[in-house]
């Protein structure tokens, strides 16, 4: 049994919300300074390394595939690579595991390595990004303004569930570190299931409604799934987002006012900042 299964709500309605990139302002340091760059090195890219590097930060922060899995972006980016600079071995290869595979990790590419030489270069790739990651300094991993007060508002009257496909220790530990785990009832992290699966399992407990914060396209498909309802943190405006959540949305959500136009208005601006 995993502490969702054990979980049971104490308030009528529940708040969740994404951490990377929603919560905590990480997904741009990452992508910046360690997904885009490892992948230049691991191919040797780097005399086209500017304009590679603006693409990979497209493809994964600024538009409509903002959040996608990081062996789908890594596919996106190198068949564009393969088209406009320079060949690479075993592409076709990697973009049909990535489109395909029903799993997306460093184990299930592992899995691949007798295949092609590309899927072991995959691995390192990965294991790369992830040393980075454990590198970038603890002092520039926060979350933005007014998320603290926002949660804290949000707890006094809904049960506040973190819903992240990020590891539960990187999880707990920024969360720790600043303060807001106080305002949250529940982590549901990568080992717990899809987002799509721990809302779900969310909408078994039995509240009245249900609305979720993130920041990215998946965020927004999980919640239609389970027919629950969805605020967007705008990239780029992400302070501005949490302070409207803090002005008008809470209570929008928690007067039974938040579905319908105003729902409508906040997916076509979350759409419209995307360039869908």
């Amino acid at each position: 049994m995993s502490a969702l299964d054990d979980f049971k709500r104490s308030k009528r309605f529940a708040v969740c919300v994404d951490s990377d990139g929603c919560a905590m302002d990480t997904m741009n340091i990452k992508h910046i300074r360690c997904f885009g760059p490892c992948m230049v090195d691991e191919w040797n890219l780097a005399q086209w390394r500017a304009p590679i590097l603006e693409r990979w930060n497209v493809i994964n922060l600024y538009s409509i595939t903002r959040g996608i899995n990081r062996f789908k972006g890594l596919a996106m980016a190198l068949k564009e690579i393969d088209r406009q600079y320079t060949p690479i071995d075993g592409i076709e290869l990697l973009a049909d595991w990535a489109q395909h595979a029903p799993e997306l990790s460093n184990d299930a590419v592992s899995r691949k390595i007798p295949e092609h030489p590309i899927f072991e270069k995959a691995l390192h790739w990965s294991q790369a990004v992830n040393r980075a990651i454990e590198g970038l300094p603890r002092e520039e991993v926060k979350p933005f303004d007014h998320v603290r007060e926002a949660l804290a508002a949000a707890h006094r009257q809904a049960d506040v569930v973190v819903v992240s496909s990020a590891n539960p220790e990187a999880v707990r530990d920024e969360w720790q570190r600043f303060g807001l785990l106080e305002h949250v009832d529940l982590l549901c992290t990568q080992e717990m299931g899809s987002k799509a699966y721990c809302i779900g399992k969310l909408e078994e407990k039995g509240y009245g409604a249900i609305l979720m914060c993130g920041d990215a396209p998946g965020d927004e498909q999980a919640a239609r799934q389970n027919d629950v309802l969805y605020y967007p943190i705008l990239v780029n405006r992400e302070n501005e987002s949490w302070q409207r959540f803090l002005d008008e949305a809470l209570d929008k959500f928690l007067n039974n006012e938040y579905a319908g136009g105003y729902q409508q208005a906040r997916l076509d601006e979350f759409k419209a900042n995307l360039g869908q």
